[in-house]
């Protein structure tokens, strides 16, 4: 019987090399999971564990044969740092899936036996040939980073207390000099005065935005709810800011539009403070003889507040990070200097503390429209 060759090369020979090859390259890629220096899972089309490496074992505290085969999600619940149970619909490694994208978010893991670890999680698809097999998803523990940023905060709320008491002091004496209590000041005198009053405004500020951001980040912000008017509420702040404009020749409106009610049950104090924060940076961030208009528009589900500006707008390569901590354009760097970069952060921690949303759109050199939008019914608000 004649045998089959290709190439010269025995065609069993070929299948034998190809088989060697085959398992060698798949031991290479085992071998490459299990050294992974995170935990790694990988599920299959119905979300079943096909794969698991030894971290991710010791991090959730159970042996591989207690995890692989099994339903991912009936094994590990995850929960969000808010203590609500997650669905699965939401979690990380099945939006990778069914989106096809990589997906990041951190959440608690507790396993059926009762262990709760907080982690970190990267999740991507597997595909082949643009067909969905599975996904994966990479997780590490972040309990020291947790401790770390409670530590931390703590401080700066302590600090931020301590701070206060001399800079009312400061306050206190420097208002005395400029009304004349001690004597008659020369004009010179009476600038310097200003100049002191003006920076201690700023360090109050400074101090209210640090303890604000502290109680945010450790979930002990207080909220006290009423029915207000959230057009009425603006308009009791609208004189402060106002004073504010006036100094660059900026023209500050406000308009409601829509005849729905502007009723809606929230709480005044960080309303005004989100309103506050984002009339001011327009301000701030609009050259001399510009104009901000603040627009309240009703709706049957919820109240949009809209604060548009003439500004010098937002840099497209910024948008992704204009809500992040620190974070200032480049292009307002070079003109205003004595910005922070936490009030954009502090007014989506306040937002989403009233179940809100911010939102914005900007062109560059044209002027920014920040948003924010309050639910007329919230589960968060009692």
């Amino acid at each position: 019987m004649a045998i089959e060759e290709t190439n010269g090369i025995n065609t069993d020979d070929n299948l034998r090399r190809k088989t060697v090859v085959t398992s060698k390259t798949r031991a290479e890629a085992d071998a490459i999971f299990r050294s992974i220096g995170d935990g790694a899972i990988t599920t299959d089309e119905f979300g079943r564990i096909t794969r698991v490496n030894p971290v991710a074992a010791h991090l959730l505290g159970l042996k591989e044969s207690e995890l692989v085969g099994f339903p991912f999600f009936k094994i590990i619940t995850a929960v969000s740092f808010d203590g609500e149970i997650m669905n699965v619909i939401d979690r990380p490694i099945t939006r990778a899936f069914l989106t096809g994208r990589p997906v990041e978010g951190k959440m608690i893991y507790q396993t059926n036996k009762g262990k709760r670890v907080p982690v970190s999680v990267n999740a991507s698809p597997i595909t082949l040939k643009g067909k969905p097999l599975g996904a994966i998803e990479v997780f590490r523990d972040i309990s020291l980073e947790i401790e770390i940023d409670r530590m931390k905060s703590e401080f700066i709320s302590l600090a931020s207390h301590q701070l206060r008491t001399p800079l009312s002091a400061i306050k206190t004496y420097t208002h005395m000099l400029t009304d004349g209590y001690m004597g008659e000041l020369n004009p010179m005198q009476k600038t310097s005065l200003e100049t002191i009053i003006s920076a201690s405004n700023r360090m109050n500020e400074l101090i209210s935005t640090l303890l604000n951001i502290t109680r945010i980040e450790s979930g002990t912000i207080a909220v006290y709810p009423k029915i207000i008017k959230i057009d009425e509420t603006i308009k009791e702040i609208l004189p402060e800011l106002e004073l504010i404009a006036t100094s660059k020749q900026i023209r500050l409106k406000m308009q409601i539009v829509g005849k729905n009610s502007t009723k809606i049950k929230t709480d005044t104090l960080i309303v005004k403070e989100v309103v506050t924060n984002l009339v001011s940076n327009s301000i701030k961030y609009t050259p001399d003889n510009g104009q901000v208009t603040i627009i309240v528009r009703p709706k049957k589900t919820e109240i949009v507040v809209e604060i548009n500006d003439t500004g010098w707008g937002i840099p497209n390569r910024s948008h992704d990070k204009i809500f992040s901590k620190f974070f200032r354009g480049s292009n307002i760097i070079k003109r205003e200097t004595s910005g922070t970069g936490l009030g954009l952060y502090m007014v989506k921690g306040l937002m989403d503390t009233l179940n809100g949303k911010v939102w914005f759109n900007s062109v560059e050199g044209k002027g920014t429209s920040f948003f924010f939008s309050l639910p007329r019914v919230s589960n968060k608000i009692k």
